[in-house]
């Protein structure tokens, strides 16, 4: 199920599977939202996903947000093949640096749980999977934060940003 507006076909997409923390995935639709981004939500979430929680935790930016909502993880991937997007996994397991990978337009920037992350399935289907290094003593990025710093980077390396 489709809401809210559609983001340009050319650019990027953020897809989470099975988010667990509604506060997460609001923050990750307004940055949607603000950078022209779709975003892919996998169910089943680990929080009340109704337009209600969404609204409450999305804000104002649902309205403006290209989401669309997948009730399971084959529904999703159906719908990425038919799209012939390259599905581009972020992993705390990853062998790829981020900033070290040439990202492309028409990309999915994909983010497991923020609990548990992504099983075996899920990093098989992906074309690559890229680690944000952590040279401090932390175990993992918040999801949102994650989402942010990937987004930026395929931005830049796209150029989906007009020049001022």
């Amino acid at each position: 199920m489709n809401t809210g507006s559609t983001a340009s076909p050319t650019r990027f997409r953020l897809a989470l599977y099975q988010p667990d923390i509604a506060g997460n995935t609001g923050a990750i639709l307004r940055l949607g939202a603000c950078l022209g981004v779709g975003v892919d939500v996998i169910g089943p979430a680990g929080f009340d996903f109704s337009d209600r929680a969404l609204k409450r935790a999305g804000m104002d930016y649902l309205a403006m947000a290209a989401l669309a909502r997948h009730d399971d993880w084959r529904s999703f991937e159906e719908n990425r093949k038919a799209e012939g997007r390259r599905l581009i996994l972020f992993t705390t397991t990853g062998d790829t640096p981020y900033t070290r990978f040439e990202y492309r337009p028409g990309d999915t920037l994909l983010f497991g749980r923020e609990s548990s992350g992504a099983p075996e399935e899920v990093h098989a289907a992906a074309a690559a999977r890229l680690l944000i290094p952590m040279p401090g003593s932390g175990r993992s990025l918040n999801l949102a934060m994650s989402a942010a710093m990937a987004a930026g980077e395929a931005m830049r390396q796209v150029s989906t940003i007009a020049p001022s």
